[in-house]
């Protein structure tokens, strides 16, 4: 039987339905990614992006004019992959990038894992 989609997940969908098309598949890319990465996770609007919550919030991410963000929110994180996130403009917790040029799955599924178990390791203390 099928699930009754969450709160959050239809307000995600319903905030991709108005992003452009190319901004909008590689969102939609990036969300399948973290969903697979963090299936217990919970969807959420917060600060009016899509966003992924479990024991705290895990990442956020947007669309822009010219380009797509990933709020990894931890500086802790995001030292820890620097080097694979070079080819990537960062600032302070966010990675950047474009339809053109996404973040690979495999190091989205990292970022992800990794802030589960900072999360995991924060609440259990």
């Amino acid at each position: 039987m099928a699930r009754t989609p969450s709160p959050g997940t239809v307000a995600v969908d319903e905030y991709l339905a108005r992003v452009p098309a190319p901004f909008r598949g590689a969102l939609e890319t990036l969300r399948r990614t973290i969903r697979a990465a963090a299936p217990d996770a919970e969807e959420v609007i917060s600060y009016k992006m899509p966003a992924f919550r479990s024991h705290g919030m895990l990442v956020y991410y947007n669309a822009y004019r010219d380009h797509c963000s990933l709020f990894v929110g931890s500086t802790a994180t995001q030292r820890r992959f620097a080097a694979e996130l070079k080819p990537y403009e960062t600032g302070k917790g966010t990675l950047q990038f474009t339809p053109g040029h996404p973040l690979p799955p495999g190091l989205v599924r990292r970022l992800v894992k990794a802030r589960l178990a900072e999360n995991a390791g924060r609440h259990s203390k």
